[in-house]
């Protein structure tokens, strides 16, 4: 399900994986087999095919700075921005220029100017959860609980299942890359190295988890194929193989063994990719170019971005591995929840802002990077999601509060980069895009002019999803009369 996720230690994160390839059982759990239907999906994929695309989706769990990520660098705008954010406001003379459009990017995505300069980095300004167009009159008169608003605004557990989700109900249980998966009888569900999420939950399957660092054990404890040398283990294997390939009296213990079958299936054809890592006589050299800026000397990534995606290129390199002509990859970042010590005033290169913020570019320029080189870029769409954007007024601990619309990026060879997409927020408190009127509450709270079932539609109709599905995956998406965006 939807998380609020804090990194756990190494060593916690260590010992669950330990437990998962100890198991059976929560070997099945992890590959998010436990369904018929993955069973099903997996018997009819075809192999790779020529026309093969993906979708990878960065999640910034906390509610990410948006307003710091994209500044406006025309003179009337940054001086608005600069009034408000003060100590927090970033300079014109340190943003990352986007060349052709009035805005930069925060010094720390200073990783991501490459695609910029190809054309391949799109900026969407103020996306958020919405039912259908929001005017502040109509928010200001509606009561909290109206089936026009989006649940529980400003809380990161129901906002992030909420752009998780693509609806404005945060009961509902499936997620919208779970949906698109189905509708497009993906060959695997939503491949995520970074947890379990609701985005990838259908209503018959959950995402495949994938670890996420390069060598890690993909499989059952002691049953890797170079343990089955070893004749006890051997021993073991084919008990187990005996045991699953029984007829069970009852339909779910069928369905339990089969789901256990596949789990094998799956770990052995996986299972040597996941464990390439870098530097390895098993590794992809393009790759490994690409992200070598991220390598420690010992030849391991320096970050959990850097990781993850380095992961996914893995797996679009070796996709006749994968198999499928789609794919969906779930990726994912914590801690920005940045109410305190977000900047060091007089140095906005510094801070726990720009330390999550050039984890993020980094690894994600190393990633276009890879695709580049491997020649798949035109191929792989990857995006940002977050809880929600933080106020523009800072509070009294140098960071700043819960919002609503927020500021996302797109980056790939398929993207119509060098300009911007939808409405950059009127940078007034109390203004027309501002949720507040009296004193107290204008803190720049802004309501989204693009909602996130338009941001998913586009990006979905890119990977293959028609528009007639993309009605049932996106349920309020008939609330809008522009249905995509035109970014990809």
């Amino acid at each position: 399900m939807s998380h609020h996720p804090h990194h756990a230690s190494p060593a916690s994160a260590m010992n669950r994986r330990q437990w998962l390839t100890r198991s059976s059982a929560g070997l099945a759990g992890a590959l998010g087999t436990g369904s018929l239907a993955n069973l099903m999906m997996a018997s009819a994929a075809s192999a790779q095919s020529s026309d093969y695309k993906a979708l990878v989706c960065i999640f910034l769990y906390g509610g990410n700075d948006g307003l710091n990520t994209i500044v406006p660098t025309d003179t009337a705008r940054h001086n608005q921005y600069k009034a408000v954010r003060s100590g927090l406001h970033l300079p014109v003379a340190n943003l990352v220029p986007l060349t052709g459009v009035s805005y930069g990017l925060h010094p720390a995505l200073a990783g991501l100017s490459a695609a910029w300069g190809d054309g391949k980095l799109a900026p969407v300004f103020n996306v958020g959860t919405l039912y259908k167009p929001l005017t502040k009159a109509q928010f200001r008169a509606e009561p909290a609980s109206s089936d026009l608003l989006p649940d529980n605004l400003y809380s990161h557990s129901d906002q992030q299942n909420l752009w998780e989700n693509g609806t404005t109900d945060t009961l509902t249980r499936t997620g919208w890359g779970g949906r698109a998966s189905v509708a497009l009888n993906t060959a695997n569900p939503v491949i995520s190295v970074g947890g379990n999420a609701r985005f990838g939950l259908s209503d018959t399957q959950s995402p495949l988890v994938l670890p996420e660092r390069p060598g890690d054990v993909f499989g059952a404890y002691n049953l890797q194929p170079a343990d089955l040398t070893y004749a006890t283990n051997a021993a073991r294997k084919k008990a187990i193989d005996a045991l699953y390939a029984e007829s069970q009296p009852l339909d779910l213990a069928n369905a339990f063994t089969a789901a256990q079958r596949n789990a094998f299936s799956v770990s052995d054809r996986l299972g040597a990719l996941v464990k390439v890592k870098p530097g390895s006589d098993t590794a992809f050299a393009a790759i490994d170019a690409a992200f070598a800026p991220l390598k420690k000397a010992d030849g391991t990534l320096t970050t959990g971005m850097a990781r993850q995606m380095y992961q996914i290129a893995k797996m679009v390199f070796k996709r006749d591995t994968v198999l499928g002509s789609r794919q969906v990859f779930f990726a994912q970042m914590g801690g920005f929840d940045t109410h305190g010590n977000q900047l060091v005033t007089g140095s906005p290169t510094e801070g726990e802002h720009a330390r999550l913020l050039k984890e993020l570019g980094d690894a994600l320029g190393a990633f276009y990077a890879a695709m580049k080189a491997i020649g798949m870029s035109d191929a792989v769409t990857a995006f940002t999601q977050s809880d929600f954007g933080r106020t523009f007024t800072p509070n009294n601990s140098t960071g700043t509060d819960h919002a609503w619309g927020n500021q996302h990026l797109v980056i790939g060879g398929a993207v119509k980069g060098g300009a911007t997409y939808g409405t950059y927020p009127t940078l007034e408190l109390a203004g027309p895009d501002d949720v507040g009127v009296d004193s107290w509450e204008r803190q720049g709270r802004w309501i989204p002019t693009t909602s996130v079932d338009q941001y998913a539609a586009t990006l979905l109709g890119w990977l293959g999803v028609s528009d007639a599905q993309l009605l049932n995956v996106l349920p309020n998406l008939k609330n809008f009369s522009t249905k995509k965006l035109g970014f990809v």
